[in-house]
């Protein structure tokens, strides 16, 4: 009998233990959890800050969060979780920053615009006082080159911008 209850002292003694050994296995691995979603946290909290400030942002950054979704995937489920929403950049951030981008766009078109007007203005307000008649030309066809030459170099970066933007949405 004192045998039995030994053994069964023995036994509830090693469960107890293994308990125990089984509860901070499992407080250690929430802990690590934790600390590698607040990595992630620090990792991208920059790259939010820059996607808000230059949609452009987002085409260097969305690559990497998209390679590291991919090897550490319970990590990016707990952040999405947690966040409410796809960690780093959700869809209505990617939406936010195209609609963003294409603001900028339309703000610049403008200011460039009123620009080049005032400068062929002035030019041609010269050109009424001029006694080189053809230098006078030549300066408003050098501002029209130059005008259309600065539209086409930024129109091309909307253009490639604005698509990659637009592929990140899909």
């Amino acid at each position: 009998m004192i045998t039995f209850l030994s053994a069964l002292l023995v036994a509830a003694a090693v469960a107890w233990g293994a308990l125990r050994v089984a509860q901070e296995i499992r407080a250690a691995r929430s802990a690590a959890e934790r600390e590698r979603s607040l990595q992630w946290m620090t990792l991208f909290a920059p790259a939010i800050a820059a996607a808000a400030d230059d949609p452009r942002a987002l085409l260097t950054w969305q690559p990497l969060a998209a390679t590291a979704r991919t090897l550490f995937p319970a990590d990016f489920e707990a952040l999405d979780r947690a966040s409410g929403g796809r960690f780093p950049f959700s869809a209505e951030a990617i939406d936010a920053a195209h609609a963003r981008w294409s603001t900028d766009w339309l703000s610049w078109e403008r200011a460039h615009d009123a620009e080049y007007k005032l400068k062929a203005a002035e030019v041609e307000e010269e050109l009424k006082t001029s006694s080189n008649q053809a230098l006078g030309r030549s300066r408003l066809e050098a501002v029209e080159r130059e005008k259309v030459e600065r539209y086409q170099h930024r129109y091309a970066e909307y253009v490639r911008v604005s698509r990659a933007l637009q592929a990140l949405i899909k």
